[in-house]
């Protein structure tokens, strides 16, 4: 039976149909810096044009800027221009192996498969589906006649993934034009279950702020030569030496404000004495930094800086000793710390026969206001219309996002994608097997409805 027009069950059927035709065209991120090739220019040509028309009211009452590599700045003009709001998300989407199928997906990564209510497909979660639910609600407000009360801006990346300079070009042209965004909302956060032990609810987790990420390259050097006749320390067994080091003795943990927050929101909808501990997470700061980083890779993230060792390089031959070797280091660098002050710390734990040199850096972001702030209420009144029973809660995102290159233009920058997240899904970003609810997608326009109609832009 085809659902009435405008139901929810329509609403988020039509997105789910316009998601899987969009993770049919295949926006894998482009590789380093500069013009795109042809052929990735002509896949993100057919994304717009697949975006255009299905999108016809929002690109037609759009002024459109366009940003290096298929990016994309809209302007949908409000009533007044006081207090802009900017809305985020990326149209890349990180690569699959070639033999995906060894990976264990349930259906090929860009067939878009609707199936048993899920859409599959890479970018399904990160971020296509946020990019969906923002322009579906969009669209059907501006269908209806409505016009924001504020300047609405639509920022659609081209190379979040890759860390490119599509954002970072978007708010060069906002500052450039004295647009100071009274909020910005981007990818990060997700209306998460199974995020919490022993709490039942959903939690919609809110990034307030985003850890800094660094890329460190390691390095040690040996005399080369035969592998027959090696040294008594090769370059590569230094390296080895200076990895299990690091991982070893990794940063102290610290619980931050924001996280003290986190933990006493969720106190309430927590059992038993968890409830209680995670209540008096003021006055435990110094026993959950310790006791949280034992519970999982996940909760360690949030208390402390990471590091991870991604890359190595060594020798060019199977015979042959390398006179250097390196590897490559993501480090997420904690709000309570800054970037100089990590590396410091990674310099002095290795010693000087390893040399640590910054590839490149950006530091954590700013603290966005929560409590009382008509912003942060605005988020939480969304969330309530869109998923009732979940918990509006901040966080610090422990990934990165294109959101941090808004930091210096608002005082408000969040990370929060309207979507159900369960941990498996959590954990199929960037791996095999993405999916999304569909009625999720219908609850995620919802949000975005709320918010733009909601108490956004009240005194």
């Amino acid at each position: 039976m085809t659902p009435p027009v405008g139901s929810p069950e329509a609403v988020a059927e039509l997105a789910a149909e316009h998601l899987a035709a969009l993770i049919r065209i295949p926006t894998v991120t482009p590789d380093g810096p500069g013009p795109l090739s042809d052929a990735k220019d002509a896949t993100m040509r057919a994304h717009r044009a697949a975006l255009e028309a299905f999108y016809p009211h929002v690109f037609g009452a759009a002024e459109v800027d366009e940003l290096p590599r298929r990016g994309m700045l809209l302007r949908i003009q409000g009533i007044a221009a006081d207090r802009p709001v900017v809305l985020m998300a990326h149209q890349d989407v990180v690569p699959v192996p070639e033999d995906w199928e060894a990976e264990g997906w349930e259906h090929p990564p860009f067939d878009g498969v609707i199936a048993d209510g899920w859409v599959h497909g890479r970018g399904a979660l990160d971020d296509k589906g946020a990019l969906v639910v923002m322009l579906e609600a969009v669209e059907a407000l501006l269908a209806e006649g409505w016009q924001p009360r504020e300047d609405l801006y639509l920022l659609m990346g081209a190379d979040e993934e890759a860390y490119g300079d599509c954002a970072m070009e978007a708010a060069a042209l906002l500052k450039r034009r004295g647009v100071v965004p009274y909020m910005v909302l981007d990818e990060g956060g997700a209306v998460a279950s199974e995020a919490f032990p022993g709490v039942g609810r959903p939690m919609a987790v809110v990034g307030v702020s985003e850890k800094g990420i660094v890329t460190l390259r390691l390095t040690a050097e040996s005399l080369g030569g035969h592998a027959s006749t090696p040294p008594e320390e090769s370059a590569a067994g230094a390296l080895a030496w200076a990895i299990q080091r690091l991982e070893s003795h990794p940063f102290p943990g610290s619980l931050h404000d924001v996280q003290v927050e986190m933990f006493t929101t969720v106190a309430p909808h927590a059992a038993g004495i968890l409830g209680r501990v995670l209540g008096a997470a003021g006055a435990l700061r110094w026993l959950l930094a310790r006791v949280l980083p034992r519970v999982s890779p996940e909760m360690a993230a949030t208390v402390r800086t990471t590091t991870a060792v991604t890359r190595l390089q060594g020798s060019p031959a199977d015979n042959v000793l390398a006179t250097r070797a390196s590897a490559v280091v993501n480090m997420r660098v904690a709000v309570d710390w800054t970037v100089a002050d990590a590396v410091r710390r990674i310099r002095n734990l290795l010693g000087p026969d390893i040399t640590v040199t910054v590839v490149e850096q950006s530091a954590p972001s700013p603290v966005s206001p929560t409590g009382d702030d008509p912003r942060w209420r605005a988020i939480g009144e969304a969330v309530a219309a869109s998923y009732p029973d979940a918990v509006t809660v901040p966080y610090i995102m422990l990934a990165a996002s294109d959101a941090r290159h808004m930091a210096h233009l608002s005082e408000a920058v969040y990370r929060f994608a309207p979507l159900h997240m369960n941990r498996a899904q959590r954990e199929a970003i960037h791996g095999p097997n993405e999916k999304v609810q569909v009625t999720s997608l219908g609850q995620g326009v919802q949000f975005y409805r709320a918010l733009l109609t909601g108490t956004l832009f009240d005194a």
